[in-house]
């Protein structure tokens, strides 16, 4: 019990110290912000200037990554943000340290005692953060060495989906390996423990710190150990009744269609923010807290005074509620601009992802007749090419996850397709689905939905972009189609051949403005749907579909936001979500917003599937 004694006095330490950690932590990440945006924009403009595009995207980025000059790049960003985290945690020990009791008095010694030792703190943050790359980069490079050994003999999504004994072993490895990598940085850094405050505090050389640090912590390793773990779980306590705290408020607002929505609304963004003003406030205290820890190991400097409290007639009150009742008219503010916004009404399109994929096996003839069936006004599929230069319709470069089948695309003909069982997996009634072709998806859409043709590639493409073309010119389908691509070249050969034809680009990650790339549109996760995305794109004449969206309350949100296209394994349920939306008023649809936007209990699978 003695550690977590010591855990709740640090506690209690950065609560009476609170007057000056607060302000100060939150001046911290404001100026950590200033050094970090930096070098982050830095990082995309090389990698965007690295190329002759306006943003990167998926293997785009893996590749300016694994570069020699992309690796060098990015290590060097990341230190900066390493740097400002250790930088900032040095300026809060530094004016814990000074005795002081007001914000601005022990910001300017802890500031001050830091830029003072300026030089020798950045030696060390360069040394930890060196120190820590070469204990990890064994561990990471045997990790990776195992992925590369055990799960890379069949396409990845068989892997992830199937989860076969070589996966599971794979896994295993891999987590004992990071877990060991784990033990061993936690042993050295326990030992570091207290070479920034040697640096700050005693002036020592940066690169004896270490080893002065080594010497100090000889027999108490374990302590500071424990004591940290306690630390951190006090930590997430706190978070945890702050979390219920915030909720249980959110759950006493009145939100129906008799309340006055504009201050229901108003007291909601009141509560969002106190809720995180809170978890500032928490990390700030926490980060005071670990500093006191840290402290007590180094030993009290003989002019220590006695913990600081707040200053007699210096209180919080006055100030809390000026940004409470500022917040609330912001609230209200903002309460009014989104009735206004939601009286528009939903104009997105519905996509059936590899066809229906939740109701039949995905890229079959069957899953595309149910995406038609359900009233999808897009059918998505892949293609890739056969040994025989067939444009077939198949997601993964082999059929390991559909059937068990190793055989890889490029290297299968259209006759050994025939053979192979690609719905059984699925259901035992899907057993005489075969691999489709991309006529065959064609003429089942023809005068019933459009179709997106994705563009696979494995690296052993020869000739897809002009046999896309072919086929659908000669199906005369060429105003039923769009085409896109993870392959951004892909996408512009596309639109060299064809330029009247739409094209869109599908990114997974990207860095700089996507909207800038040519094409149509683009399609994002929906995690990465944004409102700033979409007005960029909205100004660049663009449309933004999200994927893979199946569910309602998500389909529900990103309406909201006012997305052009829900990428979809259940069609049927997106149509079932604009027919509710569509029979609300505006009121009924900005309180479902909020119902999805705070977590309020809605159950929107059943409310969309009652019969009428």
């Amino acid at each position: 019990m003695s550690h977590l004694s010591s855990v709740l006095d640090a506690y209690r330490s950065a609560w009476q110290n609170r007057v000056f950690a607060v302000p100060l932590y939150l001046g911290l990440r404001l100026l950590a912000l200033a050094l970090v945006a930096p070098a982050a924009a830095l990082v995309i403009r090389l990698a965007v200037a690295s190329s002759d595009q306006s943003a990167l995207t998926d293997q785009d980025i893996a590749w300016f990554i694994l570069s020699p000059w992309g690796f060098a790049v990015t290590l060097i960003a990341l230190s900066v943000l390493l740097v400002a985290e250790v930088l900032g945690f040095a300026v809060l020990a530094a004016a814990l340290r000074s005795g002081k009791t007001g914000s601005l008095a022990a910001g300017r010694a802890g500031l001050g005692l830091v830029l003072w030792r300026m030089r020798g703190l950045l030696g060390f943050a360069a040394r930890l953060i060196l120190r820590v790359l070469v204990i990890a980069a064994p561990f990471l490079a045997l990790a990776g060495l195992v992925a590369w050994w055990r799960l890379t003999a069949h396409d990845i999504n068989y892997y992830l989906t199937v989860k076969p004994p070589e996966f599971v072993v794979a896994v295993a490895l891999i987590a004992a390996i990071l877990a060991l990598m784990a033990v061993v940085l936690i042993r050295r850094l326990s030992s570091w423990a207290l070479a920034l405050h040697l640096v700050l505090f005693e002036a020592v050389h940066p690169a004896a710190a270490f080893t002065a640090s080594t010497a100090r912590m000889q027999g108490r390793r374990g302590a500071i150990q424990r004591d940290i773990v306690f630390w951190l779980l006090m930590r997430l306590a706190l978070a945890g009744i702050i979390a219920l705290v915030a909720s249980g408020l959110l759950a006493l607002v009145p939100l129906s269609a008799e309340t006055n929505l504009k201050l229901a609304l108003g007291v909601t963004v009141l509560i969002i923010a106190l809720w995180s003003l809170a978890g500032l406030a928490l990390a700030a205290l926490a980060l005071t807290a670990l500093a006191v820890l840290l402290d007590g190991y180094l030993g009290r400097l003989p002019d220590r005074a006695a913990v600081p409290t707040t200053p007699p007639g210096q209180s919080w009150l006055p100030a809390g509620v000026a940004v409470a009742v500022a917040v609330l008219a912001l609230g209200i503010w903002t309460g009014d601009r989104l009735l206004a916004a939601a009286d528009a009404q939903d104009h997105a399109e519905v996509i059936g992802h590899r066809g229906a994929a939740a109701a039949a096996p995905e890229n079959t003839m069957a899953s595309v007749h149910r995406a038609l069936d359900d009233g999808a006004d897009w059918v998505e599929i892949d293609v890739q090419e056969t040994a025989d230069g067939i444009v077939v319709v198949i997601h993964d470069s082999d059929f390991m996850k559909l059937a068990g089948v190793p055989t890889k695309i490029w290297d299968a003909r259209m006759s050994d397709l025939d053979e192979i069982d690609v719905g059984s997996w699925f259901a035992p009634q899907f057993a005489e689905e075969r691999v489709p072709t991309l006529s065959d998806v064609l003429a089942a859409a023809r005068g019933r939905a459009k179709v997106i043709i994705e563009l696979k590639y494995y690296g052993h493409d020869e000739d897809l972009e002009n046999r896309v073309v072919e086929i659908v010119e000669e199906m005369d389908m060429a105003e039923d189609v769009a085409v896109m691509s993870l392959k951004y070249p892909a996408v512009q050969k596309m639109r060299q051949l064809r330029p009247d034809w739409r094209t869109g680009v599908l990114a997974a990650t990207a860095v700089g403005d996507l909207t800038g790339l040519e094409g149509d549109f683009i399609a994002v996760s929906a995690g990465r749907v944004t409102p700033a995305l979409l007005r960029s794109a909205e100004t660049a004449g663009k449309d933004v579909y999200a994927w893979t969206v199946n569910d309602p309350l998500e389909m529900s949100r990103l309406l909201s936001m006012g997305i052009d296209g829900l990428i979809t394994d259940e069609p049927a349920m997106a149509n079932k979500v604009l027919a509710f939306r569509a029979e609300l008023s505006p009121t009924g649809r900005l309180l479902l917003w909020l119902a999805v936007e705070l977590g309020l209990d809605f159950d929107m699978d059943k409310t969309v599937n009652e019969d009428p």
